[in-house]
């Protein structure tokens, strides 16, 4: 680590095991989208002209490329995503956006990790900015979903993002994969990182749209999902002079006081094998569950989650904050039974040493954002339960006296990760639609003052049409 100054199942699991893994300018309304056809501003010869004359600051590489089609809908072909790093976000039948020409930038900032293989780099702090032709006069800045590097968020945001005309710009955070902790030297310095990275881009993302464009962004926006959205949270508590607003998508929670997952997921890792046993010990297990934060009605989800995510969230979330725990061993012992010596499964973060909550101090949320935020989260989220995580996080908002500027949306019936909506579509809603509904009541409430609905739950229709669950999420009654 080093900052330079300033769908089926089995697919999800494959990568899904790592989900969890300027001065701000004046709220002035984006001005609308330039004519099809019109080519950049500044750019007379048209399409992609004057493209080796963009430069990110502080990049220690990059590659530009003129591209026929920004969004998913061109670059899988012409290997300008990887789809391998957003797959298991996104419902089957979402829809894929086309007609995005303009230039994108690969590269990577100076870094000494070597974690993200994308390109054959074998580099970190990789990054990809587009610029479309017809630009709306915004852009939108992104943080990756668990430990996924810079493409995590080509279908849920980017695509989307690019068809309205913002200029996008995401990174990998510093650091991927399964072992991402052992980057750093103390602990908590990678997840650091990833807050110091987001910064980093969207310094040199506002510098790229001035050079792109001949005139700043007139307003800049984060979102991200999951840990990407605990960036957005970070950010607009501590930058808030980069940005005008944010979406968050179901942020993790970081508190040195907790709940943080180290706090719930070593509970669910004790009661679940008595519950999945039957018997005698079945019920009270549930119980503990539910006491735990996961709610009553998502125990269809916990066999997978089992499966795939409490066991190895926890050991490689706690190797990266509580190393100690477990010696020389690195990231424990996988589903260790209880009474195992260091075994994640009886972990307790509320009788560790001190230096441990001083770690979880380092990357700890306030709720004191600095500008507005819409905040989503779905009811039936057994990764990060809703009631140990946003439910908290909303209220830290209003304890910190800044509830005027944040809106908080309980998406009922929506989980982690979207896939799993192909696989329990009578039971489940993507989150996807409730996320552009955030987005677009954020546009406005900046455009126009127009507050958007008041904070709630989004309730799931009845009758529940396929159709327009993937299509359509109104926040409001």
């Amino acid at each position: 680590m080093r900052l330079s100054p300033g769908s089926p199942p089995g697919a999800l699991r494959r990568r899904t095991l790592t989900l969890l893994t300027a001065s701000a300018l004046a709220l002035t309304a984006v001005p609308a989208a330039a004519a099809p056809g019109t080519a950049a501003q500044g750019s007379p010869a048209g399409h992609c002209a004057r493209q080796n004359h963009v430069r990110v600051p502080g990049a220690e590489l990059q590659r530009t490329a003129c591209l026929d089609e920004l969004t998913t809908a061109g670059t899988v072909a012409s290997g300008h995503t990887d789809p391998a790093d957003w797959a298991g976000l996104t419902p089957k039948g979402l829809a894929v956006p086309t007609g995005v020409p303009g230039l994108q930038i690969d590269g990577y900032f100076p870094d000494t990790s070597t974690t993200n293989t994308n390109h054959g780099w074998n580099h970190d702090a990789q990054f990809v900015i587009r610029l479309p032709d017809r630009w709306n006069g915004g852009l939108v800045v992104a943080g990756t979903p668990g430990n996924r590097e810079q493409y995590a968020n080509d279908r849920a945001i980017a695509d989307w993002v690019l068809a309205k005309g913002y200029a996008y710009a995401a990174t990998d955070k510093g650091n991927t994969g399964l072992a991402f902790h052992r980057d750093g030297r103390a602990p908590g310095d990678a997840i650091a990182e990833w807050n110091a990275r987001l910064t980093q881009l969207t310094r040199a993302a506002r510098s790229v749209v001035a050079q792109r464009y001949h005139r700043p962004p007139a307003r800049t926006l984060a979102t991200g999902m999951s840990n990407g959205g605990y960036l957005v949270r970070w950010q607009l508590e501590n930058r808030p002079e980069l940005y005008d607003g944010g979406v968050d998508w179901e942020g993790t929670l970081w508190r040195a006081d907790g709940p943080t997952l180290l706090d719930f997921l070593p509970k669910a890792l004790r009661a679940y094998p008595a519950y999945a046993a039957g018997g005698d010990g079945a019920d009270r297990a549930r119980r503990e569950l539910h006491a735990a934060g996961f709610p009553a009605g998502s125990e269809f989800l916990w066999p997978y989650h089992h499966q795939v995510y409490w066991d190895l969230t926890q050991r490689i979330y706690r190797e990266e904050l509580d190393p100690g725990f477990d010696g020389a061993t690195e990231a424990g012992t996988p589903y260790c039974a209880t009474g195992t010596p260091a075994c994640d499964t009886d972990y307790a973060y509320a009788s560790r040493p001190e230096e441990v909550r001083r770690a979880v101090g380092r990357i700890a949320l306030t709720g004191r954002i600095g500008k507005p935020l819409i905040t989503l989260h779905g009811t039936l989220d057994v990764l990060l339960p809703i009631g140990e995580d946003s439910d908290v996080y909303a209220r830290m908002v209003r304890d910190a006296g800044r509830g005027g500027l944040h809106r908080y949306y309980r998406v009922e019936g929506g989980t982690h990760t979207d896939a799993l909506y192909d696989v329990f579509p009578d039971r489940l809603r993507p989150l996807v639609p409730c996320h552009r509904s955030g987005f677009t009541a954020l546009e406005e409430w900046l455009a126009t003052g127009a507050r958007p609905p008041a904070s709630g739950t989004v309730a799931m229709p009845s009758p529940a049409d396929p159709a327009e669950l993937l299509n359509r999420c109104p926040l409001g009654g």
